[in-house]
């Protein structure tokens, strides 16, 4: 049973806000961070908030972006909430102690494929993070075609500059809160995880973090420009207007976002490599982009030449990632050897790759197997590729695998992708997480797997070997032996000199 009491104030640089304490902690929830991005501001970058007279009430989550739903089934399985309005630039937080000094500090990006999400899903209630001597925040950003539509205007990765306008307003703010500037975590999952990855190699992210937590993606995903821009003028197509910042701004909303659905689905069921480029395989049409500007290369190039070097990493994916993707819609059972072919092709792997994906799962089914070649190409191949040019910096660097298998889709879901996350937030509990996790999900794997995090954000050490490309030493959660060496060491070695 929580208990509350009086709302307690505090004073940031943009005005007052009243938050509430319970369960032992104070949390200020829709606390804006930038201008809402509507009207003039709307396709632009992001812009201070004007201060506000008197007190804000921050005990509520405030306003989510605007974006299209979740395509069904994932929008059972990943619950999220719709909240209207326009002041939707936000973040939310939670602190032990409003007046205390020096604590460090977790910033959450959400995931969502650069399409949905936001930070007030329950699973990130950053209570227990709080309970544990962590200010956490949660935060909102600009998602589809508000924040990564290309024109090739010099507008661009609007996504990107919200969140490293939310990371301006944590270094400017957080101090009011009990936190500490200097010691930032930044962690994310799925997009939020490519995103933390791609902050680390941005120029204008410089200085407003200290360590990093990626779940389960990594450095390899961004476009083109060019296969941006095509995609600019697709959408523009669509909508029936001009390819044009001016002209899409206009359009009707809902046509807009209609356009913006209409696109992912065509890319995801006719990936044409002709038409749409790196979508044909990353499978976002609206995702960072590489504009020689804010993003002058693929993160993981820029982190490779030196990005980001000095860095406390954790990075780490879930075993069978892809069977969220293919399991709860019954694709995983009309995949045929023809189409697993063509997939290994299109990701260019060797002759006998998928013999020695066989070997070492007899009897799998050629979905089964599609969702493991998938797994790596997407996450764990990324995150290894991570992991091993940090270890060259001077950065604590740690690996981790999630192993526990979901009871749900009678066991097949697996340890499925973002499944982790409400074990490395302990928030088994909240509203949500039955749809992946089950009715009885392990409290202890929890306790287990957050107390690791809570290490990592205060101290860089989640308490396991570094990891190098020597020997490899991965952590892993649930149910199996806690480190190993080159876990799937024979196949990964299969990807070296192709992702």
């Amino acid at each position: 049973m929580s208990i509350s009491i009086d709302p307690i104030v505090v004073e940031t640089r943009t005005g007052e806000v009243r938050g509430r304490q319970s369960e032992g902690v104070v949390a200020f929830k829709g606390i804006p961070y930038a201008a809402p991005p509507f009207g003039p501001n709307r396709f632009r970058p992001p812009v201070p908030h004007a201060r506000w007279e008197g007190v804000l009430d921050a005990l509520g989550y405030g306003p989510t972006v605007p974006k299209p739903p979740y395509f069904p089934p994932f929008d059972v399985l990943l619950p999220e909430p719709a909240i209207p309005g326009e002041d939707c630039l936000n973040l939310n937080i939670w602190t032990p102690d409003p007046q205390a000094t020096g604590l460090p500090v977790l910033v959450w990006i959400h995931g969502g494929a650069f399409a949905n999400g936001s930070g007030a899903v329950p699973t990130y209630d950053g209570t227990r993070f709080a309970r544990d001597g962590v200010v956490a925040v949660t935060i909102n950003y600009r998602l589809g075609v508000d924040g990564f539509l290309f024109l090739d205007d010099g507008i661009s990765n609007l996504g990107l500059l919200d969140q490293i306008a939310a990371l301006e307003w944590v270094r400017d703010n957080i101090a009011a809160f009990g936190g500490d500037a200097g010691k930032v975590t930044i962690a994310g999952e799925s997009a939020g995880a490519m995103s933390v990855t791609t902050l680390m190699a941005m120029p204008r992210a410089r200085g407003l973090f200290k360590r990093v937590i990626a779940e389960s993606g990594a450095g390899h995903h961004a476009l083109t420009s060019a296969t941006a821009a095509k995609v600019g003028r697709y959408l523009a197509e669509k909508v029936g207007v001009p390819a044009t910042r001016e002209a899409i701004a206009a359009a009707p909303v809902e046509k807009v976002y209609e356009a913006q659905v209409a696109l992912s689905a065509e890319a995801f069921m006719e990936p044409n490599p002709a038409k749409w480029g790196e979508v044909a395989l990353n499978l976002m049409p609206f995702e960072p982009v590489i504009d020689g500007d804010t993003l002058p290369k693929l993160p993981i190039d820029l982190i490779r030449e030196g990005a980001g070097r000095d860095l406390d990493l954790l990075v780490g994916t879930n075993r069978d990632e892809e069977n969220l993707f293919l399991v709860p819609n019954g694709m995983i059972g009309a995949i045929d050897e023809n189409l697993l072919g063509m997939v290994a092709l299109g990701y260019q792997m060797p002759a006998d790759a998928l013999g020695e994906y066989r070997r070492n799962r007899p009897g799998a089914s050629p979905g089964e197997l599609m969702s493991a070649v998938a797994t790596d190409w997407f996450f764990r191949i990324p995150a290894l590729r991570l992991a091993e040019v940090q270890a060259a910096g001077t950065g604590a660097n740690h690996v981790y695998e999630f192993c526990w298998r979901s009871p749900q889709f009678g066991g097949k879901l697996g340890a499925c992708h973002a499944l982790e996350i409400a074990f490395a937030f302990d928030n088994l509990d909240r509203e949500g997480g039955e749809p992946l996790a089950g009715e009885e999900p392990p409290q202890e794997l929890a306790d287990e797997m957050h107390a690791a995090w809570v290490s990592f954000i205060a101290t860089g050490d989640p308490g396991w070997d570094r990891y190098d490309p020597a020997t490899r030493k991965v952590r892993r959660f649930g149910g199996e032996p806690t480190v190993v060496a080159d876990p799937a060491g024979s196949e990964r070695a299969l990807w070296e000199g192709i992702r």
